[in-house]
């Protein structure tokens, strides 16, 4: 009988288990999937590995709780976080280096905005990653003082609050920054799936382009899965467990334990406990949600892109959809419920930063990669001529290199990861009230109603990210309420 059972192998979920299994907890994790990791697995088709979710974790390089284990993941950071081409030929490139920034973009309010922010950088980290409940701590040099270090002192949370907010102010004048500056940080909110004019579409990319020039955004080497395997690894040495192909649909398909951590949806948890959830349980059923969802597709090339612009092949990040107008006006009628002929398309090309991604057949290098287009959530819409019509707007010739595209529509994306229901990618509805409490506003949002049951999926604070905060948040909760440990030992 374990002491903890985690449902779901996600970033979320591996997180939690590590944490109370480092409490000397004995931990089980039941994963539905035959293959573990979650948005973070990687496979290996003809000798090409793709990413199926996730392929560039900004926020893994950043995550105190990452940081705090000294994960052996070699991420590699290059030296333009992302591209944005133009239409016309041209592109602008969101370089590591701020002063860089002020040249690509003609003005110097880009790197006026976000200096501050990048000052502090893991102090906002802290702050946004933090659980929206407590004071937030920041990671441990030495992991001497626990998985996360000391509590940050007031002076660096008014600083990160005070940069933060000004950072959020800023992000809401961009449009008079210019056409390339406005198009690059729309670029960037998109990221949030909320739709624009929304508090969570520019508070994400001020966070996001805060981390593209502090941290970088970094490409782990062989694919996400590394991630996966190195959390799994660190719970294999302290004695956890995993078990494969263990679908979790009713209270039977649970073995006996003190405490559950659910890395999945409120919807899978609804389903399991159902009225003895009492009020939540009509809380949960609200989180169904219309708006926009996300559908993959994956390409294999022969040869590089053929970018108009080579500059957009310095960076492995690239965001599809012309300038900022286009952008919003895409993801605001997606967001209605209706397709668009050209989508936002966020592209990834790890084999820039990570040339071992490559393959040669016969006189052809081989090259993947991933993409998905903002949809309907729900839709059935095969997104392949979607996403290759877009790239080849801004690279063209590319489609006479795709060697093989494989798409796989926002309805049908559960089938490889129950989370992602109609290409839900956020774990939920993303606004003002998602940013503080989620999946509902309540006093503790991990808490399912249950008593030993907490969400640690991208449902609860900070929300979605290769992150692991989420699981960590959670297990802390486990740990003080269920098992009496003081998390702040651990």
């Amino acid at each position: 009988m374990p002491d903890v059972v985690v449902v779901g192998s996600g970033p979320g979920g591996l997180a939690a288990a590590v944490t109370c299994a480092r409490a000397g907890l004995e931990v089980l994790v039941l994963e539905a999937e035959p293959d573990l990791g979650g948005g973070l697995r990687t496979r290996s088709t003809g000798g090409l590995a793709h990413d199926v979710c996730s392929a560039v974790h900004p926020l893994a390089l950043a995550s105190p709780f990452f940081r705090s284990l000294g994960l052996d993941v070699e991420l590699r950071v290059p030296e333009a976080s992302y591209a944005h081409p133009l239409d016309g030929g041209e592109a602008v490139v969101a370089w590591r280096d701020l002063d860089r920034m002020t040249d690509e973009l003609g003005t110097s309010r880009w790197a006026e905005t976000f200096a501050p922010l990048v000052e502090r950088a893991d102090d906002v980290v802290a702050l946004a990653l933090g659980d929206h409940r407590s004071w937030p701590r920041g990671a441990a040099d030495d992991g001497a003082a626990g998985l996360l270090g000391e509590a940050l002192a007031p002076g660096a949370v008014a600083g990160a609050g005070l940069a933060l907010a000004r950072g959020l102010a800023g992000a809401l004048g961009a449009r008079t920054w210019g056409t390339r500056a406005d198009a690059l940080l729309s670029g960037v909110a998109a990221h949030a799936t909320s739709g624009p004019a929304t508090v969570a579409w520019y508070a994400g990319s001020v966070l996001l382009g805060t981390l593209a020039h502090a941290r970088g955004w970094p490409v782990p080497v062989g694919g996400s899965q590394a991630i996966a395997d190195a959390l799994l690894t660190e719970l294999a040495a302290l004695g956890g467990r995993v078990e494969t192909d263990r679908p979790v649909r009713s209270g039977a398909d649970l073995p006996p334990a003190r405490a559950v951590l659910w890395d999945t949806s409120p919807a899978t948890v609804e389903a399991v406990y159902g009225a003895r959830l009492g009020p939540r349980r009509a809380a949960f059923r609200r989180t169904a949600r219309r708006g926009i969802g996300a559908a993959t597709v994956q390409l294999v090339l022969a040869g590089d892109i053929p970018w108009r612009d080579p500059r957009v092949g310095l960076a492995p990040t690239v965001h599809l959809g012309g300038d900022g107008p286009r952008v919003r006006r895409a993801e605001r009628l997606t967001a209605a419920g209706q397709h668009v002929r050209r989508p936002y398309v966020l592209l990834v090309d790890p084999a820039v930063a990570d040339p071992g991604r490559l393959a040669r057949e016969g006189g052809s290098v081989l090259r993947p990669v991933s993409a998905y287009a903002h949809v309907p959530l729900g839709s059935h819409v095969d997104p392949g001529e979607l996403v290759v019509a877009q790239l080849e707007r801004f690279a063209p010739g590319v489609r006479d290199l795709v060697v093989e595209v494989r798409a796989t529509p926002a309805s049908r994306l559960a089938e490889h990861n129950a989370n992602l229901a109609g290409g839900d990618i956020a774990g939920g509805p993303l606004g003002a009230l998602g940013l503080v409490s989620r999946p509902t506003l309540v006093r503790d949002p991990f808490a399912v109603g249950v008593p030993g049951g907490y969400l640690c999926s991208a449902s609860v604070p900070p929300g979605p990210g290769v992150h692991g905060m989420t699981g960590l948040h959670a297990a802390r909760r486990a740990l003080r309420e269920v098992f009496g440990i003081d998390p702040r030992a651990v």
